[in-house]
């Protein structure tokens, strides 16, 4: 519901002209409520000149999209690049702006309230993610620098400074631009504030560089993830040489640990990478996939003297006595998002599995159990352990082994859950030829009747339908989640993955010619 003051801001801002104009005898308190009705009509001019001219002293793109009095729809969630673009450029002109600099008042600019969703309603359809944001940002700070160090005009800008947050999101291809932009961070008028760091496809090298140059202090999340080779020799040396006191979030590469190989000095290592994260005071948040943790994760976890509240140990290889530290430690009471994929939960150790969801009941919201040889046999006990997960808003169970029948039988208790509102199925076992084993490869994952999957689809949204869940939203992406950092690196990340089995290639070449 628009009320009549965004009304009739919507109809000052779609007259461009006439917006620009008037700018000047606008009062200041109407400036947010101009930007969010240009935002939501991509009215980019408009939205540049309220930037160049911004007279309060935040601007907070969460607070200025998400829900407010005069129009609730959060439009956070909405990277439109016009938009975003002349948001960026309008801040870079309010430094170049002829005014007095004793009359800027701006001293904050906060871009981490920016969300990147799969499907965007911009009309233009074209999307500014974290990566083109930070790659954006770095650029306008270079070339606003090199301008004012050009020319006489405007001296008094050297005397702003402005601090810009953002989520920065480098890789291989935008690594030097982000570099040069930190380290003339001092010098310009817009600094780089970073409270999110993530790395994708950076040599290691590279990684420990520049995470020292982003100011370590102010990091509140840090991912490492695809093609950073980060094992945890190197974990411990990030660790020892630069502290995090606000870091919250702390996602690791795959396979950064790997107890099959582990010796004395290994189990050392362990014990003081541990501490070491039990010294992050803020930490609530750990992803560490893929790794290989048999029977180590009490050491890795029992320093923590914050509890976690989202936990993703998935394809950990678990033991029971790992489980039974998860299900009697106290972060089992706080934790809100658990990710055991990769786990035959149902065989292995069932009881202490239920006895971890039934302490983390109360605050759970999101659960992933993907590819955890759930059965039909299992679905009774299954929504034995889920029943008291009442606050469960995201429930995710693909590549599970399970007939239709199942499903449907699942679906029904899905419905009693209140707070639910996604859930990812997997295609049913009836689906696929008889003969298919678990988990599926990649090469046979669509190999299924599609039409007979579409029947059982509409079959189990019906069921949502009949018990007026029209809010959960059902779906088998059948490759995974929808990643945006992925979505927006994937030709780079590709490129990558073909270099390393050219070079891998190339050195099994060179093995063979030398033996023979």
């Amino acid at each position: 519901m628009k009320s009549l003051r965004f009304i009739s801001a919507e109809v000052l801002v779609s007259n461009a002209e006439l917006a620009r104009r008037s700018l000047g005898s606008v009062a200041h308190n109407l400036f947010p409520l101009l930007f969010k009705a240009s935002y939501l009509l991509e009215r980019g001019e408009v939205i540049h000149d309220l930037v160049e001219n911004w007279p309060l002293a935040d601007f907070n793109m969460g607070e200025l999209l998400g829900t407010t009095v005069d129009y609730q729809e959060d439009l956070s969630r909405r990277t439109c690049s016009v938009c975003l673009e002349s948001c960026l450029t309008g801040l870079r002109d309010y430094v170049l702006h002829h005014p007095s600099p004793y009359m800027k008042r701006l001293k904050v600019v906060d871009l981490t309230g920016i969300k990147d969703v799969e499907v965007q309603f911009c009309e233009c359809k074209k999307t500014m993610g974290r990566w083109a944001r930070t790659q954006l940002l770095s650029k306008l700070c270079l070339e606003l620098l090199a301008y004012l160090q050009q020319t006489e005009r405007n001296p008094g800008a050297f005397g702003i400074s402005i601090d810009v947050l953002i989520d920065l999101f480098v890789t291989e291809r935008n690594y030097e631009l982000v570099v040069q932009a930190l380290l003339k961070k001092c010098c310009c008028p817009l600094k780089i504030c970073c409270v999110a760091f993530r790395s994708d496809n950076l040599a290691l090298q590279k990684f420990f560089y520049i995470i020292k140059l982003t100011d370590p202090s102010l990091l509140r999340k840090l991912e490492i993830v695809h093609n950073v080779r980060l094992e945890m020799e190197h974990l411990e040396i990030l660790f020892n040489s630069i502290r995090f006191p606000l870091l919250m979030s702390l996602t690791l590469p795959a396979r950064t640990f790997n107890v099959r190989r582990f010796t004395a000095a290994d189990e050392r290592m362990l014990a003081n990478v541990g501490a070491k994260m039990g010294e992050m005071t803020q930490l609530t948040e750990l992803s560490v996939p893929f790794s290989v943790l048999t029977g180590r994760i009490q050491k890795l976890l029992s320093p923590l003297k914050t509890p976690l509240k989202v936990l993703d140990v998935s394809n950990c290889l678990l033991n029971h006595d790992d489980m039974a530290y998860l299900a009697n430690s106290f972060h089992a009471h706080h934790l809100e998002a658990l990710d055991l994929s990769g786990h035959n939960i149902t065989d292995l150790y069932p009881s202490t599995f239920f006895k971890l969801l039934s302490h983390s009941s109360s605050a759970l919201r999101s659960l992933t159990l993907e590819d955890c040889n759930i059965q039909d046999t299992h679905v009774n006990m299954l929504i034995l352990g889920l029943s008291p997960c009442q606050k469960l808003e995201e429930f995710k169970f693909l590549g599970n082994p399970l007939s239709s029948q199942a499903l449907k039988h699942l679906f029904t208790f899905l419905c009693e859950l209140p707070m639910l509102k996604n859930v990812e199925f997997p295609v049913p076992r009836d689906c696929y030829p008889i003969g298919i084993t678990y988990p599926i490869d990649d090469a046979s994952v669509c190999r299924f009747d599609h039409q007979k999957y579409q029947s059982v689809a509409e079959e189990l949204n019906l069921i949502l339908l009949q018990a007026n869940r029209e809010d959960v939203k059902a779906s088998t992406p059948l490759f995974g989640s929808y990643d945006a950092a992925v979505q927006e690196t994937n030709n780079e990340l590709g490129a990558y993955l073909i270099k390393s089995f050219k070079e891998t290639l190339e050195k099994f070449t060179t093995s063979l010619n030398n033996m023979s």
